[in-house]
């Protein structure tokens, strides 16, 4: 399979140019981030990462060296099952990379205040999508960012697919928040992922010191 080098570069080489020739005055640009491939790795002959822009976080899957995927229709939908569990793509194509296809964690960014808790967040997906213990909460989301391929420049808050009950909501409220420290050493759930749980709050905070 070789090094995914020369892809995660191609791939931030291509989504900084839609940034600046078709991103522009859309407001939902986070502007302390840039794009950012992360964590690209062999999985089933494909190469799969996290992709990193001011306006999305998504899980990007493209064909292996020699890999040849059916015919696809951008827009077209996929589920593949990785060790966490199910997750919903969205075929997207671009010229210099061809097809790809998307998962979408996170739009817009705002909720992170700078490129390094943003890269940690991607890495932490990385981590969490491949390990099994993540695998009780079945949940995927579909790609809202989609739309802006098509033309459409709907720039309203996406909502999680699952939105915890008010039972639940008031006992989050009432928990103490976790430690960075705690959230590093527990697996994270499929819920916690894709909601951004991790690093969401003190996103600034800092490991206790061993003493």
């Amino acid at each position: 399979m070789g090094r995914p080098d020369r892809l995660m570069t191609d791939l931030e080489a291509v989504f900084s140019a839609i940034q600046r020739e078709r991103m522009v005055d859309i407001p939902i640009l986070n502007p302390r981030l840039e794009v950012r491939a992360v964590g690209f790795q062999d999985w089933d002959g494909h190469w799969l990462g996290v992709l990193i822009t001011p306006w999305f976080m998504n899980l990007m899957l493209l064909p292996g060296e020699g890999k040849i995927w059916p015919e696809m229709a951008t827009g077209d939908k996929l589920s593949h099952v990785l060790p966490s569990g199910r997750y919903e793509f969205i075929v997207g194509d671009e010229n210099d990379i061809g097809q790809y296809q998307m998962c979408s964690l996170f739009s817009p960014m705002f909720e992170f205040e700078d490129q390094a808790a943003v890269v940690a967040t991607a890495e932490a997906v990385m981590a969490a999508i491949f390990d099994q213990a993540n695998k009780d909460e079945a949940m995927t989301r579909e790609s809202e960012i989609v739309r802006l391929w098509q033309g459409e420049e709907n720039t309203e808050d996406v909502e999680p697919s699952i939105v915890p009950t008010t039972d639940e909501a008031q006992t989050e409220q009432e928990a103490a928040p976790p430690s960075l420290q705690e959230r590093i050493e527990k697996p994270l759930s499929r819920r916690d992922l894709l909601r951004g749980a991790f690093l969401r709050r003190e996103a600034k905070e800092t490991l206790p010191r061993a003493d």
